[in-house]
């Protein structure tokens, strides 16, 4: 891992990330902070309230204090670092900004986040200076889960994006007995490692939803020597798959010939271990072939107790999406 940014954007609308609340959003809706696209500038646009603005922006404050906004993550996380993006923000970006967290086991109105002491906030970044039109990375050194964030802007101003990357951990949900997809994101599965990712990234693997293009998965770029690609998952829970579901929507031209799914019982293997043969892997769906654009279900060869799974495609190419249905294990 050479950068957080090789994470997921936890605060992802795609996850579910929402920016639920904001103390004011003037000139600019709280709704852009999480938008997936990059910033953009339009050059002469003008609201009935200012200068159009493609982030959030608070009008100029003439009285104490600062102002604040209040994201749920789209799935319980432990961060590890963000990103403040002021794309565009030149003479209106704050001067600072922090973050607070907590995790909460319900979900309570806005206002109760707002205003409940007992909510228990902690600092996970400290007030730290901003640059204008420019990507702030900071590190984030807490390793406790968080399911929401208060991003505080110093005094006032306007962030184009905030992206929070992070590594999910499990839905408190996934019981003994529950069946779920054990790979999903959203319920705390982590694709760790690939063989590549030229094309489309790792993470898009395990996202919610149906894939809406073709760059909306995972893509490898054309294999020119021997050997295959390979996606490495930490499941979500220890459990048991009953149904592997391969998904190469919009993968026409490029959709791999063939592919295969082994499991580990390895709890807390590292991607390291995994890779160097110090782990015992279980064939569970045997070499088998795949059409271009076509959602595949398959059968497991056998049912057994697993943490990590590892998808090779032979011998390169896109899947859109990979779906691992079991249940969690006592």
């Amino acid at each position: 891992m050479t950068s957080f940014t090789d994470l997921v954007d936890v605060a992802a609308e795609r996850l579910g990330g929402v920016v639920l609340l904001a103390n004011d959003d003037f000139f600019a809706p709280k709704e852009n902070l999480l938008k997936p696209s990059k910033p953009v500038w339009k050059e002469g646009v003008y609201t009935d309230r200012g200068k159009w603005m493609d982030g959030w922006e608070t009008r100029r404050r003439r009285t104490p204090g600062h102002d604040w906004c209040i994201i749920r993550l789209g799935c319980r996380a432990v961060p590890h670092g963000v990103v403040v993006d002021t794309a565009f923000f030149r003479g209106n970006y704050p001067e600072q900004c922090s973050i607070d967290a907590c995790v909460l086991d319900h979900a309570p109105d806005s206002a109760a986040l707002a205003e409940d002491p007992a909510i228990g906030w902690k600092e996970l970044l400290p007030r730290s200076p901003l640059e204008g039109d420019s990507e702030n990375r900071f590190a984030v050194t807490s390793r406790d889960p968080v399911s929401h964030l208060r991003f505080n802007i110093f005094p006032d101003g306007g962030v184009a994006r905030l992206r929070v990357y992070g590594e999910p951990v499990p839905d408190p949900r996934l019981r003994a007995g529950v069946q779920a997809d054990l790979a999903a994101l959203t319920n705390g599965g982590l694709v760790l490692a690939s063989s590549d990712m030229f094309f489309g990234n790792r993470h898009n693997l395990i996202l919610p939803g149906h894939s809406t293009f073709m760059g909306d998965g995972w893509e490898t770029q054309r294999r020119r020597g021997p050997g295959h690609d390979w996606s490495l998952l930490r499941l979500a829970s220890r459990g048991s798959i009953e149904l592997i579901e391969v998904d190469t929507d919009h993968y026409k031209g490029n959709a791999p010939e063939s592919c295969s799914l082994e499991v580990c019982d390895a709890p807390g293997a590292t991607a390291e271990r995994l890779t160097d043969g110090a782990v015992a892997w279980t064939t569970v769906l045997a070499r088998t072939g795949l059409e271009p654009d076509t959602r595949h279900l398959f059968s497991p060869s056998a049912v057994l107790p697993a943490t990590h799974a590892r998808l090779s495609i032979f011998p390169d190419g896109g899947i859109a999406r990979l779906r691992l249905v079991g249940k969690v294990a006592g």
